[in-house]
Formats: C-alpha cells, structure tokens, sequence
C-alpha cells in the first residue's frame, strides 16, 4: 500500500492516543498511516446533557461525513459512542484488545457515601445507578473531554465525578484518589476501540482487519446487539458487560428508570459456541419482564 492510511479521528488527547495506537499496529504490519484530526458535534456543544442533544452518534457523525466523501480512509472510535446500527456504506473492521471496562469515582477529597454528597457525571446510565445505590444524593451534569472534566471537579465543591477507567489510564490521568465501582454496570462497550471503513474499500479493511481481537469483538458484539434490541442508545440508563470466562460468557446488565428508583437486572451465562445472537434473546427476556413498560415510560419522559 504505497499511500498512507489515513486515520481519522477527533481531536481529543484520548482520542488521539486511541488513533496513534491504531497507527502504530498498523506500521508494525507494514502500513504507512497518518492521522486526520477532526472536531465532532459532541466536542463543540459542552452545555448540554449528550442526551439532550438528539442525535446518534454525536462523537461520531463527524468522522462518518470523512469517512464517506474520502477525507479519510478509516476511523478510531471508543466503541461505546458508535451507534449500534452503523451509516449505510460502513462497516467494523477491527475490535481492539479491551481495557478495563469498569467506571470509576475520583473523589475530591474526604468521600463518606452516607452523607449527602454531590456527585457530577454526564450519564444517563451512571447517574441511574448512582441514585439507585444512593437515593439521597444529587448528581449533577459534567460535559468535556477528560482533561476538562478532571478540572471541573477539582474546581468544584462536589464529592466526586464518575469517569470510564480505561479513559484515565490510557493518557496517564488516573489519580490516586478513586474508588472502583465495582458493583456499576459498565456501557455496553465501554474500554473497547474500534476501527471502521468504507464497505467498498477492500483495501484498508483487508489492512484493519489484522487487528482484530475475537474475544474482545464477541464480547462487545453480545453487549451491542442487548442495547440495540433495547432501542436504549444515549437516551436510557442501561449498562451491560460479557466476560469470558473458559469456555462460557457471563453476561450482566441493568435497566434503569431515569431517577434510578425501578431497575431491571439480569445475569446470565451462555457457551462461547453459542453466542451468536444471544444478546438479543437476552434483551427480548427483559423486555418481556418489564422491559417494555419502563423504556415506554422513558421515552414519554423525554
């Protein structure tokens, strides 16, 4: 491949280190690649709540637009902001290996859950859980990038913010002072990369395709096609996580009123052999158990 792969990407310190970790797998496979930072809707607009916005894949239409009219030939994305239903004409092509998937809580200073604490994150889904756990709290909203938003709580007189772990860690901002939420349901998603391509371009998705990480690819495709069928996207708090584990996937996932006060949970294990199309029968079960009746009443809320 004489021309360089270009990698498109937005424009933020995570989302750079994502898209130079992609370029530097690809030239140790012999590729040339360059990146082509660009800045998306969600990066402009930190005034709103993402599910305020109305759009899918706000992080990403941006790069889709590229993508298409051949400003760039590929494009790195944290999995959990890429739509569950790709734009007509593109396809994944590779899932990086997964980093930690789990959610964090920087505190800020002293943090003592049994007092009335205010915590900032700008989840639907972490502030559903966060109130269901701790009903006599408040959240609040927190917009921007990483670096942005670890400014915000060290500016603020908040008890903590939420933050992806993975996110931290891949730039060095992990700080001492965090609790690991280990009882919060990740984003379907979250911790993984993802490469997407033109479906026409056999080409760089021959190149991409070399990157691919299977368990990482089947455990994120369970997770997906569970929010898909839920129809949950940015506007319902739902979170779900698959593990390998052996020879079997063990599979947790919530669904939350808006206020955290009614959630729905399920686990479940399955053989690897048997995955395909789990995700949905998975989602289909809660749906059925009052699945229906509490996404119904978070849509008629928004």
């Amino acid at each position: 491949m004489s021309k360089p792969i270009r990698i498109g990407t937005r424009d933020s310190e995570l989302a750079l280190w994502q898209a130079n970790t992609v370029k530097d797998k690809l030239e140790l496979l012999g590729h040339k690649a360059e990146l082509i930072p660009v800045k998306s809707t969600g990066d402009l607009k930190l005034d709103q709540p993402l599910y305020e916005l109305g759009i899918t894949g706000i992080f990403t239409k941006t790069l889709d637009i590229a993508m298409l009219n051949g400003t760039v030939d590929i494009a790195v994305h944290s999995m959990k902001d890429v739509p569950t239903l790709l734009p007509k004409g593109i396809v994944q092509t590779a899932v990086l290996e997964r980093a930690a998937p789990d959610d964090i809580l920087v505190t800020n200073g002293d943090f003592n859950p049994e007092d009335n604490c205010t915590v900032a994150t700008g989840s639907l889904r972490r502030k559903a859980q966060w109130l269901s756990r701790y009903p006599h709290h408040k959240v609040v909203g927190l917009r921007g990038n990483v670096n942005t938003r670890l400014q915000k709580l060290v500016d603020s007189d908040w008890q903590g913010a939420v933050f992806a772990k993975a996110g931290l860690e891949r730039i060095d901002k992990l700080p001492e002072n965090y609790k690991l939420l280990d009882w919060m349901i990740p984003a379907p998603a979250q911790g993984a990369m993802v490469v997407v391509a033109r479906q026409a371009d056999i080409q760089h998705i021959d190149a991409t395709c070399q990157l691919n990480h299977d368990p990482s690819a089947i455990c994120t495709e369970i997770e997906r096609e569970f929010l898909q069928v839920l129809e949950g996207g940015c506007t319902a708090p739902i979170g779900a996580i698959a593990i390998i584990e052996d020879s079997q996937i063990c599979f947790k996932a919530a669904l939350l009123s808006l206020d955290g006060s009614t959630a729905l949970r399920m686990e479940k294990e399955i053989e690897i052999k048997k995955y395909k199309g789990c995700g949905a029968a998975f989602a289909r079960e809660m749906l059925a158990n009052g699945g229906t009746e509490l996404m119904n009443t978070i849509k008629e809320s928004q």
